[in-house]
């Protein structure tokens, strides 16, 4: 079965924070707790123009989840359309899958003492919608959600039309 996916286009992405906004009100996660995370890397000067680096982290909703393997409560389990979820109520909050996660996108929720990880927003997903930092919200259009060879071919037809700086254009 062929399933849908959430790619980011990391290259287009400028730090907007939109996705963290859209996942925290969808989820409503409290202070601290970030089920997707724009990290920065800058600033710096590249060709003597201030440069920054915006990767967006979340769950990779792996094919064989090392977070399912280390629960001892079965809380983390992974569906047949490849979205891994987490159960709240069956977290006993023992930290395993957020030490075991290669990815660093699982969290910890003090105030629920439970782990928290992004379950692309499949409450949505099985209503025919797609996750919500994925919905039309992030400004770089750099999220995006469903079929990973359309998504692909999308993303390189958008970078081929991108004006290239004088840096990067081919030497004739």
């Amino acid at each position: 079965m062929k399933t849908d996916e959430l790619i980011i286009d990391h290259e287009s992405c400028w730090g907007c924070r939109a996705c963290e906004v859209a996942c925290k009100q969808e989820n409503r996660d409290p202070v601290g707790v970030r089920l997707i995370k724009v990290l920065e890397d800058g600033p710096r000067i590249i060709d003597g123009r201030l440069d920054f680096t915006f990767r967006v982290n979340a769950c990779r909703h792996c094919d064989e989840p090392a977070c399912v393997e280390v629960c001892p409560e079965e809380a983390i389990s992974k569906r047949d359309d490849g979205i891994v979820v987490m159960d709240d109520e069956k977290c006993a909050g023992c930290r395993l899958c957020i030490d075991e996660c290669p990815y660093d996108a699982i969290e910890f929720d003090s105030d629920r003492d439970v782990a928290r990880k992004c379950n692309l927003c499949f409450h949505r997903v099985d209503n025919g919608l797609i996750p919500a930092c994925a919905d039309n919200v992030c400004l770089g259009h750099c999220i995006y959600f469903g079929d990973p060879d359309e998504i692909k071919r999308e993303i390189a037809q958008k970078h081929a039309r991108r004006p290239r700086q004088p840096s990067e254009a081919a030497v004739t």
